[in-house]
């Protein structure tokens, strides 16, 4: 097993960052990720935590020797689980591939939280992953682990620049629509007083027609029994 490791940070807010990470995918840099589909997500109003799970399709080159090896097309997908915390100012990404994984293992973590020093306006990024190869020969899983860390880094560091490009475009379009992100938790906030308004108007409601259920029972001198 290898490890990549990677910490840099962002001279923008943690809302800022956190608000842009769904923005991250197109952009102009990171042609690998071709397409991004959310397949669920989640809302804890009282932890205040957002879940969202999501398919990424990645399409890049890889070596000859290694499509010898791994067969197959070019075209891969990961599957991402990520958690905002509004409480404690954190969201993490995990990620795992789903193409080949019996063949190759890449297991990411990312985390943002903001900068302690400079904390309305910087956030930092960490990241980590696990690559393991299976193989029966050990040369074999050496070679694809290490050409593995060396694209992951290549990704990581055009995935830098591009982000970088989509927060100071999102800045801009903010700064001319007068729209200050302050608190990204305003638009998971507003979610949640929907999620609980709609939980009240159900209970409401319930509540109504159990009324006007036991009243008809009375009526009929099914309820309550002696």
């Amino acid at each position: 097993m290898k490890v990549f490791e990677s910490k840099h940070h962002f001279d923008y807010s943690w809302e800022q960052v956190t608000a842009a990470n769904w923005q991250k995918y197109p952009n102009e840099l990171s042609t690998h990720v071709v397409s991004v589909d959310i397949l669920n997500r989640e809302i804890d109003p009282e932890k205040q935590t957002l879940r969202t799970e999501r398919l990424i399709a990645c399409k890049q080159p890889i070596p000859r020797w290694l499509r010898s090896i791994v067969g197959g097309d070019e075209c891969s997908f990961v599957r991402e689980i990520s958690e905002v915390d509004l409480k404690t100012k954190k969201l993490v990404m995990k990620s795992e591939n789903m193409t080949m994984n019996h063949l190759l293992s890449v297991k990411e973590t990312v985390t943002y939280t903001p900068d302690p020093s400079l904390e309305n306006t910087r956030t930092i990024f960490e990241q980590e992953a696990e690559i393991t190869a299976f193989s029966s020969f050990k040369s074999i899983c050496n070679k694809i682990e290490d050409w593995s860390v060396e694209r992951f880094g290549q990704n990581a560091s055009i995935g830098k620049k591009g982000f970088e490009s989509v927060l100071h475009t999102l800045t801009e379009k903010w700064e001319e629509s007068g729209v200050l992100v302050k608190d990204v938790g305003s638009s998971i906030m507003k979610e949640f007083d929907e999620v609980n308004d709609k939980t009240q108007e159900l209970v409401h409601e319930v509540t109504e027609k159990t009324s006007t259920v036991l009243s008809e029972v009375r009526k009929l001198g099914l309820w309550p029994r002696k």
